[in-house]
């Protein structure tokens, strides 16, 4: 097959890849939402749309969207760098926790039913719906971070769910820390960089461990596709400062409802299917 038949035959495809960078671009800039938590169910439903079975279309979603975390990750990392919102001595201390639960989460990953990983999106996208709905500008529950133990199981923690289900560190780790009462602008400049720590581990270990499925489409080297990554990451970053350019003139607060909103039914769409 020359290239031309390839692209005439993966036409929609790539069609529907170039939307899904699109509108995660514009919603990361839009809400500050982490691009995993928009691409995965996006990826998921898509490839079932071209004849992939729901487990396997899980896997792809959830390596997929760790690789494309790589580079929009080290763009972030940058620019709250340089507002001073990235905390160092943090990352140095959980660094290695967050990768010990990446590398088991990531393994895990390339072994399990993509049923089990369906499930678990499904309840972390609930569960964050919910935190964006009731507990957006709530005081915190605690003064300080908890002691070492606690820390750790909460590096760890943060790593295995965020790989085992596709996501950047910001949809678990923002929600956890300002529960601590840290600084909130510190908590997505953080975020950032543990976003790089899970998913660059995670993606190089779901496409070197993995088998691609008999039914993957086109262009999947292990569990990752390829051509998902290069067609969604650089209109993802073109997009992003569209969307933050879009969110100076409208009410950040409402739009984040909205998203929660819609985030909730994702998630409850994405546990009805394999419930019901």
């Amino acid at each position: 097959m020359n290239i031309m038949e390839f692209l005439s035959s993966n036409l929609m495809a790539f069609i529907a890849l170039i939307i899904t960078g699109i509108f995660a671009g514009i919603l990361a800039g839009l809400l500050g939402v982490g691009g995993g938590i928009v691409i995965v169910p996006v990826l998921f439903f898509l490839f079932q749309g071209f004849g992939v079975s729901p487990d396997s279309a899980m896997l792809i979603a959830t390596a997929t969207s760790l690789a494309t975390i790589v580079p929009t990750s080290i763009s972030s990392i940058r620019s709250h760098h340089q507002k001073g919102n990235v905390d160092f001595d943090l990352l140095k201390y959980w660094a290695f926790f967050i990768l010990i639960g990446v590398l088991l989460g990531s393994w895990l990953v390339t072994r399990v039913d993509g049923t089990w990983l369906t499930a678990l999106f499904g309840i972390i996208a609930t569960l964050s719906a919910l935190n964006m709905l009731f507990r957006t500008g709530k005081s915190a529950l605690f003064q300080q971070l908890p002691g070492t133990a606690g820390q750790t199981t909460m590096g760890t923690s943060i790593g295995f769910f965020s790989s085992m289900v596709g996501i950047g560190g910001g949809t678990l780790s923002v929600p956890l820390l300002t529960l601590y009462n840290y600084p909130a602008h510190k908590a997505v400049g953080t975020a950032a960089a543990i976003g790089l720590i899970i998913s660059l581990p995670g993606a190089l270990t779901m496409m070197v461990l993995g088998s691609t499925p008999i039914d993957a489409p086109s262009g999947t080297v292990g569990l990752v596709n390829l051509v998902g990554f290069i067609c969604i990451v650089p209109l993802t970053v073109l997009f992003a400062p569209v969307g933050a350019s879009i969110a100076a003139r409208l009410d950040a607060t409402k739009l984040k409802k909205v998203f929660a909103i819609v985030l909730l039914f994702t998630g409850l769409r994405m546990l009805s299917q394999i419930l019901l």
